[in-house]
């Protein structure tokens, strides 16, 4: 049976999931296709239907919809309520059910490289949508953590809501080295303006790991002064993979096949430069 997926946003032209996912279901031997939907705001709504009425298996669901798509779905996974997110949507027999897994791809991500990462401090520096999906998902699974902000009230609120702790930018450059992980979850460095960064780093920083969720460049500037003191980098390219991975197993309870989606997503940015 062909089974049909999607990722709806706007835009939606620039997304790399259809490669990806298509890459999977060669990989797996499924008779599936991803396709991307252009939905404007004032369209979600009979996008939603439409998912029904079509039959799809299942969508992503990407900027700007992931919040205002919860209240057309039937049903809502907790994380992802938590969060106030949905970026999965699996439609079992037409009824609708949201998932977030940024947070849990962004996880996964982390312990391929450091497996121990539950049980360290972290600090994370941002308050947005992306720090809120991390946060909810370290701390619900049992991560002691600390949000550092521009704007501390907004550190403060997103802290409250997850049982982290909290701080300032100015506060968390300077006690950088009680945190073994630092992970920056702000578009801060983000191409074009690769010539900035969210803190600066010590010197010395070895045995931690700094993780950047950006991944063009590749090696934002803050990575690379990472790199520099002695630290384990890790850029977003592997959250993009792993959300990707997670939504796939949902979707068809399969284990993803990671290394074919890496491959195709990987030989397309090298082809965009």
């Amino acid at each position: 049976m062909t089974r049909l997926y999607g990722v709806i946003g706007d835009p939606v032209h620039h997304s790399l999931s259809p490669l990806m996912h298509q890459a999977a279901y060669e990989a797996c031997g499924l008779t599936a296709y991803y396709v991307p939907l252009h939905v404007k705001p004032d369209k979600l709504k009979e996008a939603i239907a439409g998912l029904r009425a079509m039959q799809f298996h299942g969508a992503n669901v990407t900027i700007p919809h992931k919040e205002a798509v919860i209240p057309l779905l039937d049903a809502i996974d907790t994380e992802a309520e938590k969060i106030g997110a949905v970026n999965t949507i699996i439609n079992e027999d037409g009824i609708l059910t949201g998932y977030n897994t940024d947070g849990t791809g962004y996880l996964r991500s982390l312990l391929s490289i450091r497996p121990h990462v539950l049980d360290e401090e972290i600090l994370l520096l941002g308050a947005g949508g992306a720090a809120r999906a991390a946060a909810i998902t370290l701390t619900n699974r049992g991560a002691s953590v600390t949000i550092a902000n521009r704007t501390v009230e907004k550190a403060e609120k997103l802290a409250a809501e997850c049982g982290a702790a909290f701080m300032s930018l100015q506060e968390a450059e300077e006690r950088q080295k009680e945190y073994p992980v630092i992970i920056n979850s702000t578009s801060i460095g983000m191409y074009p303006d690769i010539d900035q960064r969210p803190l600066r780093l010590e010197a010395d920083l070895d045995g931690c790991l700094v993780s950047d969720m950006i991944y063009n460049p590749w090696e934002t500037k803050l990575l690379h002064e990472a790199e520099q003191a002695g630290a384990q980098t890790l850029n977003g390219f592997g959250m993009f993979i792993q959300q990707g991975a997670d939504a796939f197993e949902r979707w068809t309870g399969d284990d993803a096949p990671v290394q074919a989606m890496e491959r195709a997503v990987r030989e397309q940015l090298l082809k965009r430069g």
